[in-house]
């Protein structure tokens, strides 16, 4: 499951996103890569990992509602 949130542009200033994304393990549980940074600009990269689907879902939700409530908006969304 991939989720891209982002500002509206303002004047003179690139837009800022988040990229949360959910993806098994190799070798078990689930990864929650959370990237968050300007347009155009490296961005900073954080990962979780779950041992199970449902927690990693939970939290990647969570982490989409907090950016939702800070201004961001849902660009695209891919996955179940």
């Amino acid at each position: 499951m991939r989720i891209y949130l982002q500002t509206p542009p303002d004047s003179g200033n690139a837009p800022r996103y988040h990229h949360l994304l959910l993806q098994k393990d190799l070798i078990s549980g689930w990864n929650l890569i959370h990237e968050a940074g300007r347009q155009g600009s490296p961005g900073r990269v954080s990962k979780k990992h779950f041992d199970e689907r449902e927690a990693g879902v939970a939290a990647l939700i969570n982490a989409r509602d907090a950016q939702l409530k800070r201004g961001f908006r849902v660009v695209f969304v891919k996955g179940d």
